[in-house]
């Protein structure tokens, strides 16, 4: 990746801090989001500069993250979301490296096309579940899932814009791995996966207007089912046809610009 040139045009960004992001945290949310070849992640940064603030924690502007997914044995979660199953759950721990922090997430999408997310402060140990852990999964779901344990790891690393007056949040993820729990690891340099998040429609998006310009379409991309798919030979896979020949095609175009 192309993280000196990333850095320069980061820095060009005027920053926001972690605490004046309160009304931009979006636990609530409307998401859209696209994927395209990260060798397109310099010229976007460059048109977005003067729209956005840019996160900014002690002088950092990129941040590595670490995902570890959590499903049943019969992949339950997974198989919701390849079927467009709505009101489907996501269970995961996030440890945001730069900090150290770690949370237990649940996600929701729900039948009105929200996102809904949930989280407490929580680490995955060989205990797991914890006490706490335990209890926060099961009030939120409403049922017992007693056998759910990790299936796939995920890192990447995240730069995330903020334009405040239509509390519109967008998250840009580059350098993205996965890795099942047997330590079998893909990386794919090649992708980005960008993210609007935000708390209703609203008029006008400088970032998706980039993106059109761009010829980028939103696209419903999931990095738990991308990369189980890629991870996993058991699972099935008909429904993720269109999005792993759309990797294929950004894989093409990005060694064809090398």
């Amino acid at each position: 990746m192309y993280q000196s040139e990333i850095n320069i045009l980061t820095d060009s960004f005027s920053p926001i801090a972690l605490h004046e992001m309160d009304g931009v945290m979006l636990m609530d949310r409307l998401e859209t989001k696209y994927v395209f070849s990260s060798k397109k992640l310099p010229v976007l940064l460059a048109l977005l500069s003067s729209g956005y603030k840019i996160l900014d924690i002690d002088m950092i502007r990129s941040f590595p993250y670490h995902t570890t997914y959590l499903d049943t044995p019969d992949f339950l979660f997974y198989m919701e979301q390849v079927r467009g199953k709505l009101n489907r759950h996501k269970i995961r721990y996030r440890c945001y490296e730069s900090t150290g922090t770690s949370f237990l997430e649940i996600k929701k999408r729900t039948n009105k096309g929200r996102t809904v997310k949930w989280r407490i402060e929580n680490r995955l140990n060989c205990d797991f579940p914890d006490e706490n852990a335990f209890i926060f999964i099961n009030e939120l779901l409403h049922y017992p899932y007693p056998d759910i344990k990790p299936v796939l790891i995920n890192g990447f690393n995240r730069i995330t814009l903020v334009e405040i007056n239509c509390k519109e949040r967008i998250t840009l993820d580059y350098n993205i791995k996965f890795s099942d729990t047997e330590g079998k690891s893909f990386e794919l340099p090649f992708l980005a996966i960008a993210e609007i998040k935000k708390e209703r429609h609203c008029g006008f998006s400088p970032f998706s207007s980039v993106m059109k310009e761009f010829g980028i379409p939103p696209n419903g991309f999931s990095k738990y089912c991308i990369g189980s798919a890629i991870t996993n030979e058991t699972l099935r896979k008909n429904t993720m046809k269109q999005n792993l020949l759309l990797l294929n095609k950004i894989q093409n175009e990005y060694l064809k610009s090398a």
